[in-house]
C-alpha cells in the first residue's frame, strides 16, 4: 500500500478508492514487461497518467516516450505521422520524414483514442506489434523498430470489433493486459478530496484563499453525475476559485456553476415528493397519464358494447348534458365529446381529439350487432399486418400487384408475407 501511495504522490494521483488502487497496482506489475497494454476508461479520468507510470517503471524509462492522439490526426496523414514517408510519395512530401515508430525506437509510444484510428492504419500497427516491422509511405523497404505500445480508449472496442468498426485481431493483440480506470461517479469517496486538492492548487496560483464547501454543497458535489470526470471537476474548482465572491460555497452557489441539464439527473429524494401524492418526475407523470387514458378508453369501450347489446340504454345516455360528460369523462384536461344523434342511431361519446369537427359517430344498426367476447383489441403488429394484407387482397380481388401498390410494398415482399403468414388467396 505504501508503494501505491508513493506512485500517487509521484504522478499527482489523488484518491483512495479500491478500483483506483487496483488499476495502479496492475500498471506497476505490468511495467517491468514488454507486453502491450490497453487502458480503458471514460474521457477525463486520467488515462495518460497510467501510461506514464508504466513507462517510468519499465526498463525503457531512460528512452523516449511520446503520446499520440489518434483522433486529432487527419486520416490522410496519420500513416505518415506514425511510420514516416519518402520524398514525393504524396503531394507536399518535399522531403523524407521519419515517423514516430522510427524516432521512438527503444522507448514507449502511447496511442490515445485508438478507437479513432482508420482501419488501414490498424493493419499497419498490427504488423508492428507482431513482427516489429513497418514500411514508410511511398517506400518498399522494410524497417525494424523496438517500441512498446500502450493504447487507450473511451469506447467499447469489443463491441466495435464485432461490428466491423475495429480490427478484431488488433483488439486482442492490444488488450494483452487491460487496465480499467474507474469513472469519477464510481469513486464518490474521492470527489471531495480531489476538489480540495484543486482549490488549494488554484489558490496558490492566483494568490487567493482556498474556497470551502458547506455540507449541502458537498452532498450536491458527490451526487452530481460528472460526465466529464476529473477534468470537469477541475474546471468547476477553478471557476469557483476565480469567480466566487464567498469563501464558503453553499449549494445555491455551487448550482450556478454546474450544467443545468446534468443537475436534472441528480437523484430525487423521497422526502421531496409532495404529501398529496403528486409526482415531481415528468416520466412518472407521463406513465400515470397513459395508464389513466388506457383505463378510461377501456371503460368507454365497455359502455359502447353495453349500448350495442341493449339499445334502450342509449336513451339515458342521450340525456347527459355537456357539463356532466365533461365531469364524468375528463382526463387531465382532455374533454370528451357529447353524444350526437344521427338518424335512428346513437352517437357514442368519443374524445374530442379523435373526432373530426362537427362529425357524428354512427353506431351500427341493431341487426348488425355481433357478440364480442373481448373488449381489448389485439395490438400485435404481425396480426395487424396480416389483417391489412388480407383486406388489400380482397379490395383488389386477389391482384397482388395492385394490393402491393396499395400497401406501399413491393410485389416480392408481398409474396414473402403471404408465405410467412400462410395466407391463401
Amino acid at each position: 500500500m505504501a508503494e501505491i501511495q508513493s506512485i500517487k504522490n509521484r504522478f499527482g494521483i489523488t484518491g483512495n478508492s479500491s478500483a483506483l488502487n487496483y488499476a495502479i497496482q496492475v500498471a506497476m506489475q505490468v511495467a517491468s514487461t514488454d507486453l502491450s497494454v490497453l487502458i480503458v476508461g471514460e474521457s477525463g479520468v486520467g488515462k495518460e497518467s497510467f501510461s506514464q507510470i508504466i513507462h517510468a517503471l519499465s526498463a525503457r524509462k531512460h528512452n523516449a516516450f511520446i503520446a499520440v492522439n489518434c483522433g486529432a490526426i487527419p486520416e490522410g496523414t496519420i500513416d505518415s505521422e506514425l511510420f514516416g514517408h519518402e520524398k514525393g510519395s504524396f503531394t507536399g512530401a518535399v522531403d523524407s520524414r521519419k515517423g514516430y515508430f522510427e524516432t521512438v525506437s527503444g522507448g514507449t509510444i502511447f496511442l490515445d483514442e485508438i478507437g479513432e484510428m482508420p482501419l488501414g492504419t490498424q493493419a499497419r500497427l498490427l504488423r508492428v506489434l507482431e513482427t516489429g516491422e513497418f514500411i514508410r509511405v511511398g517506400s518498399s523497404k522494410v524497417q525494424k523498430t523496438d517500441v512498446r505500445v500502450i493504447a487507450a480508449t473511451n469506447k467499447d472496442l469489443y463491441t466495435a470489433a464485432h461490428n466491423g468498426k475495429f480490427r478484431e485481431d488488433l483488439y486482442y493483440r492490444l488488450s494483452t493486459v487491460p487496465i480499467r480506470v474507474p469513472a469519477l461517479k464510481d469513486r464518490k469517496e474521492d470527489i471531495v478530496l480531489l476538489f480540495r486538492k484543486f482549490v488549494v492548487d488554484f489558490a496558490e496560483r492566483y494568490k487567493t484563499t482556498p474556497v470551502q464547501l458547506d455540507d449541502e454543497a458537498k452532498t450536491m458535489l458527490i451526487n452530481y453525475n460528472w460526465p466529464g470526470n476529473v477534468r470537469e471537476l477541475k474546471n468547476i474548482a477553478e471557476q469557483l476559485s476565480v469567480l466566487s465572491t464567498n469563501q464558503l460555497i453553499t449549494a445555491t452557489d455551487l448550482q450556478r456553476f454546474l450544467p443545468e441539464k446534468n443537475i436534472n439527473r441528480l437523484p430525487v429524494l423521497a422526502q421531496s415528493q409532495q404529501a398529496n401524492g403528486e409526482f415531481n418526475n415528468e416520466r412518472e407523470i407521463l406513465y400515470k397519464l397513459f395508464f389513466d387514458m388506457k383505463k378510461d378508453v377501456t371503460e368507454l369501450k365497455k359502455m359502447f358494447l353495453e349500448i350495442l347489446k341493449n339499445p334502450s340504454l342509449a336513451g339515458s345516455a342521450a340525456n347527459y348534458t355537456a357539463e356532466s360528460l365533461q365531469r364524468d369523462f375528463s382526463l387531465n384536461g382532455n374533454e370528451y365529446a357529447a353524444p350526437v344523434l344521427a338518424g335512428n342511431s346513437q352517437a357514442a361519446a368519443l374524445p374530442v381529439n379523435m373526432q373530426q369537427p362537427n362529425q357524428a359517430v354512427i353506431l351500427p344498426h341493431k341487426n348488425e350487432i355481433h357478440e364480442h367476447e373481448e373488449v381489448e383489441e389485439s395490438l400485435n403488429i404481425m396480426d395487424k399486418e396480416k389483417e391489412l394484407i388480407i383486406k388489400a387482397l380482397k379490395k383488389h380481388r386477389g391482384k397482388r400487384k395492385d394490393a402491393a401498390l396499395d400497401l406501399g410494398i413491393s410485389e416480392r415482399t408481398l409474396y414473402r408475407k403471404l408465405k410467412e403468414y400462410d395466407i391463401n388467396e
